[in-house]
């Protein structure tokens, strides 16, 4: 995964994150194939504000694993929560 420094994630728009809190914080970015499949694997570790939250930040990741041609298992959990 290329590392993404402070800067360069400054530089990403809202939307290549999955999930961004009431604060502001933007959380799971999306902006590449290696960090969404870092979002989804660290989907599970991550605290939501809301189960709505959580199921909008998964149909992000399900989008973006789809435009970037990575495979979700049916049993992931962000696969579930999509739905």
């Amino acid at each position: 995964m290329s590392e993404l420094n402070e800067h360069s994630r400054d530089d990403l728009q809202n939307s290549d994150f999955a999930y961004i809190d009431q604060q502001g914080g933007r959380h799971l970015p999306i902006h590449d194939e290696s960090h969404v499949r870092n979002a989804a694997a660290r989907f599970g570790q991550t605290d939501f504000e809301s189960a709505e939250a959580k199921r909008k930040a998964a149909k992000h990741i399900v989008a973006a694993s789809k435009r970037y041609g990575v495979h979700l298992g049916e049993d992931d959990d962000v696969t579930h929560a999509a739905k």
